[in-house]
């Protein structure tokens, strides 16, 4: 894993590495970056997704509570940071291969 950065966002901070946002914080609780592929290993722990209330409803992202034990052990923090990294590389691509619709809607 290479130079982490931080920005602003969420009332919080995202945490981006090579521009892509991996991972966030707010109100002091670290979330990942989730997909497909590991969203189960989330919910298979009890963990919440990061939700956000907007016009009086809750909006749930693609990002996942941090496991208690990335809190005390670096090795676990690195893991799961690599696979959140690799979800939202995932996610960046994906959305690079969308097709806007045509001027015009057509």
């Amino acid at each position: 894993m290479g130079p982490v950065v931080a920005r602003r966002m969420f009332g919080g901070a995202g945490l981006f590495l090579d521009g892509v946002m991996f991972a966030l914080v707010s109100d002091r609780v670290l979330y990942f970056k989730v997909d497909a592929s590991s969203v189960a290993d989330f919910e298979a722990l009890g963990l919440p997704a990061f939700q956000y209330p907007r016009a009086g409803k809750m909006i749930n992202l693609s990002y996942y509570q941090a496991p208690e034990q990335c809190l005390d052990d670096s090795d676990a923090l690195v893991d799961w940071a690599n696979r959140a990294y690799a979800a939202a590389r995932r996610a960046a691509a994906g959305a690079g291969r969308r097709t806007k619709r045509p001027a015009g809607g057509v």
